[in-house]
């Protein structure tokens, strides 16, 4: 099967190794170069580096929508004549000129259980929520957002304390565990698609910056959730300080939201007269490290508050 792979983020990089292991992957469509760092230096997408260093071409359009870019990246598509249009983490919304143009559709890799979770944050928004299982859906793409039928699902539990870093790679690998098969029965034919149920969707809508402030009146596992989900970020002596890693703890105290209570173990007052302990974090100028490790270097005062 002849595979066109779009993708441009890390969550793409296992599923196009595999394809490009198994498959004739004629192509790899993904995100412009962007400048980064201080020196604004050009830097490829994780997608990008993987396929050169397999020898793929790669094509880099600003839009597949509109304008000229679009029309040469259609035109190479027709050209191309693939089989099917792998998608994982792109980044562009695909037209219907370009849906319809493989033998078997578009297919899309999408971080979570459909249709719960839509959109662009779903591990994060699974891990602020609670869920207790997050997973894989491989979808074939429609027009409308993440709401095309369902070609295979497969679950894993979200882990107690698991940060969205360690989930993504969880399910980055899942997803390239179930592309081949998928391509297979749909080649087959024996593939039977199941229709998504719009009363059951709820949206992940993309993360904002202000979302990982630590409100300290909140409870603690609200904090901790953040934590995990986001990184959290509060202040500490004036300078920003961000929490990496955190834990429930279980002490008692009717301090103040946001009095350090444990000077040891790095607990802060939360609201409803809970604690949440931080075992990993990094302060502004300075390198992430364990809690342990960077107490040694910076002593908290007792009755400390964060935010100031």
């Amino acid at each position: 099967m002849k595979i066109v792979f779009m993708g441009t983020a890390d969550f793409a990089v296992p599923c196009l190794k595999k394809l490009a292991a198994e498959t004739e992957v004629a192509a790899v469509f993904t995100q412009p170069d962007k400048p980064n760092g201080r020196k604004m230096k050009l830097q490829f997408s994780p997608v990008k580096k993987t396929a050169l260093e397999h020898g793929i071409s790669v094509f880099q359009p600003t839009s597949l929508r509109k304008g000229e870019e679009a029309e040469t990246a259609l035109e190479v598509l027709k050209r191309i004549q693939p089989d099917c249009i792998v998608v994982a983490a792109y980044g562009q919304i695909l037209p219907k000129e370009i849906l319809t143009l493989p033998k078997y559709g578009c297919i899309n890799i999408h971080a979570s259980l459909l249709p719960k979770y839509r959109g662009a944050a779903p591990i994060q928004h699974c891990i602020l929520n609670g869920e207790a299982e997050t997973g894989i859906t491989v979808m074939q793409m429609a027009e409308g957002l993440d709401t095309g039928d369902m070609l295979m699902k497969q679950s894993i539990p979200i882990h107690e304390n698991e940060i969205a870093d360690e989930l993504h790679d969880r399910l980055a690998e899942l997803g390239a565990q179930m592309i081949l098969p998928v391509l297979e029965a749909l080649e087959k034919g024996t593939i039977v698609p199941e229709k998504q149920n719009d009363a059951d969707s709820c949206y992940a809508c993309m993360i904002r910056k202000e979302m990982s402030a630590l409100d300290f009146t909140k409870p603690a596992l609200e904090l901790h959730r953040t934590v995990c989900a986001l990184t959290g970020f509060t202040k500490l002596g004036g300078k920003r300080l961000k929490v990496i890693r955190s834990l429930i703890s279980g002490q008692k105290s009717d301090a103040p939201c946001g009095t350090v209570i444990d000077t040891k173990k790095f607990i802060v007052q939360c609201g409803e007269q809970t604690a949440i302990q931080f075992t990993e974090v990094q302060l502004e100028g300075s390198r992430r490290m364990p809690v342990k490790e960077f107490l040694k270097g910076k002593k908290l005062e007792p009755g400390q508050l964060l935010g100031e």
